[in-house]
């Protein structure tokens, strides 16, 4: 029930526009909204916006002028 709503929500707010809405650009390939809708729904709630949260934590560098390649990792270190 969580992982549906949660999902929903970035759906939305990536049918709205996402990162254009807020004038923002993703360094990495994924967007970071698509990025933590992958790792949800490959491994769960918790990890997922785990790793969600730690890739938005490296966007937006400014400095950034192409994007990089970031997957979802199939199999974490502590599985």
């Amino acid at each position: 029930m969580l992982k549906s709503l949660i999902i929903r929500m970035i759906n939305r707010y990536q049918a709205r526009g996402g990162e254009r809405r807020f004038n923002v650009a993703c360094n990495f390939t994924p967007s970071c909204s698509e990025y933590m809708k992958q790792a949800i729904e490959h491994h769960g709630v918790l990890t997922g916006v785990k790793l969600g949260w730690r890739r938005l934590c490296r966007c937006n560098d400014r400095h950034c002028i192409e994007r990089k390649q970031d997957p979802v990792p199939k199999v974490l270190d502590y599985e």
